[in-house]
């Protein structure tokens, strides 16, 4: 996909796909149990980010001292920083996607498919 299609995607569909969530939750639960529970995810992600990210560092720190090469740590720890702005933004696809990328296998299945298809796109020279 193009980065023109990307840009499109992010910045209008997704959030007209969040505002008819919101309306739909919100007319399911009420306003305010719809509020508290895009707080409630806000904070939970913020938690969770923080925790993760601080694993993740410290691993970056083992793997250097230890003379391994920490590049799946380093895209780990990237995915982790995405997780963590879109658990800030408020809506509840950009959260879904936020707690996906939390999970450590689909961190790691996320990697392989993108290593996956660079490897198929670029030429790596040794």
């Amino acid at each position: 996909m193009r980065l023109r299609s990307w840009l499109f995607l992010t910045f209008l569909v997704v959030p007209v796909i969040e505002i008819v969530l919101f309306w739909y939750v919100g007319n399911w639960i009420g306003l305010w149990p719809t509020l508290f529970l895009i707080v409630f995810t806000a904070v939970l992600g913020s938690m969770l980010v923080s925790r993760q990210g601080r694993d993740t560092w410290n691993r970056f720190q083992t793997e250097l001292a230890s003379g391994t090469s920490p590049s799946a740590t380093i895209v780990h720890g990237a995915m982790i920083i995405v997780a963590g702005a879109l658990l800030l933004t408020p809506g509840f696809l950009t959260d879904t996607i936020g707690f996906t990328l939390l999970i450590p296998g689909a961190r790691e299945a996320i990697r392989g498919w993108f290593v996956r298809r660079m490897r198929s796109r670029w030429v790596i020279v040794k």
